[in-house]
């Protein structure tokens, strides 16, 4: 199974005060803006969402179809064939995305420990 791109989802207090810390950490801004109150920021292929306000929590994040660039993969797999062997191997999901469908959509499920995994597909 190829989730695609990942990234880790931060819950920040302060947008501006995370960019900075993050920024001397070697990561610069990759997309959002601080108008949205969101930043993804990245170093080499490690990328950081740092989000104020918009969730609770941390969020484990992936991508299918986007490498760590945002680009386009040209073959991945889709969401909804990974949902459905996430429910066959028995795994319970928070929310899903409509089989019905094609295109973006998304699902999540959490870890043992309640971390939040979301699987994000934009294309």
């Amino acid at each position: 199974m190829k989730l695609g791109a990942f990234s880790v989802s931060l819950n920040v207090k302060d947008l501006g005060a995370s960019k900075e810390f993050y920024e001397k950490l070697g990561f610069i801004v990759f997309a959002g803006s601080k108008e949205q109150n969101y930043l993804i920021m990245k170093n080499g292929n490690a990328l950081i969402g740092i989000f104020q306000g918009m969730f609770e929590g941390n969020i484990l994040t992936f991508n299918p179809g986007w490498d760590e660039n945002a680009s386009n993969l040209e073959n991945f797999e889709d969401i909804r064939e990974i949902q459905k062997q996430l429910k066959q191997s028995g795994l319970t999901l928070m929310s899903e995305a409509d089989e019905k469908t094609e295109g973006p959509a998304n699902l999540m499920l959490t870890d043992p420990d309640g971390n939040v995994i979301l699987l994000d597909q934009h294309r």
